[in-house]
C-alpha cells in the first residue's frame, strides 16, 4: 500500500534542486534523505508535507491520510507555551479538550520528566525542544512523519532514546528523514534517497551501504562518459575525414555518410551524463606550529554555570600537542562551561588553568553563535589580516557561500551557510589550539567527511563537544566525560553510551 507518492517532482527556481523525482513511500519504509546544505531537502518534505508546490510533477496522499512534518525551529509562537501546552495545541481545536489525554500519552511515551512538562518551551533545551516538536506531530496520530534534522541539539542519550522508539514505536509509521548524521542514519532508516540536481538516486539500504553503492555506480557513470566521449571524439573525427575527400573527390555519398556520422555523434553527445560532483564549498583548516609540548594544564580547576554555581571539578588534565580531546556528557552538565573557560583562560590567566607560551586559539561556538547576526560575510573575512576584498569574496565562494550572501546580515544565513563561514574564518585565525563546540552540526555530510580529514591531516590540538558518533570514532583521541561533580577520562574510544 502506497501512501506518499512523487511522480516526476522537480523545483528548478532559481537554480535547480532537483527533478524527474519518482518515488513510493508505504508502510515500514523509513527513508534517509542525502543531500548537500542547501541540496533541496527541507524543500521536498515542505512539498510532501504541502507547505510548499513543486515547479513540475505531482505529490499525491493515499486518501484521508495525515502527514505530519517536524521541522528544524520551533515557531515563535510556541515559545511562551508550556510544553504540555504546546503539544496539546497540535490537536484540532475542537479535540482538545476531550481527546487531551493524548498529550499524558505521548509525554510518558517520550520519557519526560514531570517538571519539564509545565516549563515554558523557550526554557527547554535545544534537545528537549525538538522532542516538543516531534511530540507535537505524534500526539496527531500520523500516517506518515517527515523529520528534518530530528537528532540536532540531541545529546547521546536521548540519540539512542531516538533511535529505539524509531524502530520500535514507531516501527511501522513509514518516515522521510532528512539528516546528516551518518550513524542515526544507519540504525534508523532502511532506505536512502540521495537528492540531487540531474538524477536522482535512491537505494533499498541503510546510509553506509548505499553511499558504498552510490560511489560503484557514479564510478561506473564516469567510465561510460570517457568511453562515449572518446566515441564521439571519433565520430567527428570521421566525419570531417569524410568530408573532405568527399569534396575533393566530389562524392555525394562520402558527404553524406559524413552528415550522418555528425548525426551519431550530435545524439551519442546530448546523452552525455558526467557523474554528479559534490560541490558543498571547500571547508580547510590551517594550524601555527608551537614548541610548547604542553598546551594547556588544569590543576584543581572548576568548571561554574553562568550564575557562579560550581558543576564539577577537574583534579588534573594535561593538554599535550596533537590531543584532540573528545568532552562526553548529557546536554546541561557543563561541557560547553569548560570550553568558554578555557576560552577565558586563554586571554586571561584563570584559576586552576595554565596556558602554553605560544597558544594562538581558534574557537567555534554551538551554531556559530559567536558570529554576530548584524555582521556580513564579506566583512567577518576582510577583517583577517592580509585579506583583501578581492580575496575575501575568493574565499567566501570557496566556502560555499554565493556572491549574493557575501553582504547579507549573518542573521539571515541558513545553519548550514553559518557553519561554513565560522569554519573559514577559523581557517584563518591560523591556531594552533581549537576550540570547537558542536563543530558539524548544520553541516551536511562532504562537509563533516573534509572536516574530519583536516583535523588529522593538520595533526591538530583541539578540545571538542559532539555528539556526531562517527565524527567522534574518526578524530577523537582522548575521551573525557564530564558527570555532574566530577569527570573520568576514558582509554576506550567505544563513546557511545556516554555522547
Amino acid at each position: 500500500m502506497t501512501l506518499i507518492s512523487l511522480r516526476d517532482v522537480g523545483v528548478v527556481t532559481p537554480r535547480t534542486l532537483f527533478q524527474n523525482l519518482t518515488l513510493s513511500i508505504g508502510p515500514g519504509d523509513r527513508i534517509g534523505l542525502i543531500a548537500g546544505n542547501g541540496g533541496g531537502k527541507t524543500t521536498l518534505l515542505r512539498c510532501i508535507a504541502g507547505l510548499a508546490k513543486p515547479d513540475m510533477g505531482s505529490v499525491a496522499l493515499s486518501h484521508g491520510s495525515l502527514v505530519a512534518y517536524v521541522e528544524q525551529n520551533v515557531p515563535d509562537a510556541l515559545l511562551n507555551l508550556t510544553m504540555r501546552e504546546a503539544v496539546r495545541r497540535a490537536l484540532p481545536p475542537a479535540e482538545r479538550e476531550h481527546e487531551a489525554w493524548r498529550v499524558g500519552v505521548v509525554l510518558d511515551e517520550f520519557e519526560t520528566p514531570e517538571d519539564l512538562r509545565e516549563r515554558p518551551v523557550a526554557a527547554l533545551s535545544g534537545g528537549w525542544q525538538r522532542l516538543v516538536l516531534l511530540a507535537r506531530a505524534w500526539v496527531t496520530q500520523p500516517d506518515a512523519l517527515l523529520l528534518d534534522e530530528p537528532t540536532n541539539h540531541l545529546d547521546g542519550e536521548k540519540i539512542n532514546w531516538l533511535e529505539e522508539w524509531i524502530s520500535g514505536g514507531a516501527a511501522q509509521t513509514p518516515m522521510l528523514v532528512a539528516s546528516h548524521d551518518r550513524a542515526f542514519l544507519d540504525a534508523c532508516t532502511t532506505r536512502t534517497l540521495f537528492l540531487r540536481p540531474g538524477v536522482s538516486r535512491h537505494y533499498a539500504h541503510p546510509y553506509s551501504r548505499a553511499r558504498h553503492l552510490l560511489g560503484e555506480d557514479d564510478a561506473a557513470q564516469d567510465r561510460k562518459h570517457a568511453k562515449d566521449a572518446k566515441e564521439v571524439e571519433r565520430l567527428r573525427r570521421n566525419a570531417g575525414e569524410l568530408r573532405n575527400v568527399g569534396v575533393n573527390s566530389g562524392s555525394d555519398l562520402l558527404q553524406k555518410k559524413s552528415m550522418q556520422l555528425r548525426d551519431r555523434a550530435k545524439r551519442l553527445e546530448q546523452t552525455l551524463r558526467p557523474a554528479h560532483l559534490e560541490r558543498p564549498g571547500e571547508i580547510s583548516l590551517a594550524s601555527r606550529g608551537t614548541h610548547a609540548r604542553v598546551l594547556i594544564s588544569l590543576r584543581d580547576a572548576v568548571v561554574q554555570a553562568p550564575d557562579g554555581r560550581a558543576l564539577f571539578r577537574i583534579a588534573k588534565l594535561d593538554l599535550h600537542q596533537g590531543d584532540r580531546m573528545v568532552l562526553l556528557g548529557r546536554n546541561g552538565v557543563g561541557k560547553s562551561q569548560l570550553i568558554a573557560m578555557l576560552r577565558r583562560a586563554v586571554a586571561d590567566q584563570s584559576p586552576g588553568v595554565k596556558v602554553g607560551p605560544g597558544v594562538v586559539l581558534g574557537h567555534a561556538a554551538q551554531s556559530m553563535a559567536h558570529l554576530p547576526d548584524d555582521g556580513t560575510p564579506h566583512r567577518i573575512i576582510a577583517a583577517h589580516r592580509d585579506v583583501s576584498d578581492g580575496r575575501a569574496t575568493s574565499l567566501l565562494a570557496g566556502a560555499g557561500l554565493g556572491v549574493d550572501m557575501h553582504h547579507k546580515p549573518i542573521g539571515r544565513l541558513s545553519p548550514g551557510q553559518k557553519a561554513r563561514l565560522g569554519l573559514l574564518a577559523l581557517r584563518l585565525a591560523e591556531p594552533n589550539l581549537y576550540l570547537l563546540d558542536e563543530p558539524t552540526n548544520h553541516v551536511d555530510i562532504p562537509g563533516q567527511e573534509r572536516l574530519e580529514a583536516e583535523l588529522l591531516a593538520q595533526e591538530a590540538t583541539c578540545v571538542l563537544v559532539s555528539h556526531d558518533r562517527s565524527f567522534v570514532r574518526t578524530v577523537g583521541t582522548r575521551f573525557l566525560v564530564v558527570e555532574p561533580g566530577t569527570t573520568r577520562e576514558l582509554s576506550d574510544p567505544a563513546v557511545t553510551a556516554v555522547l
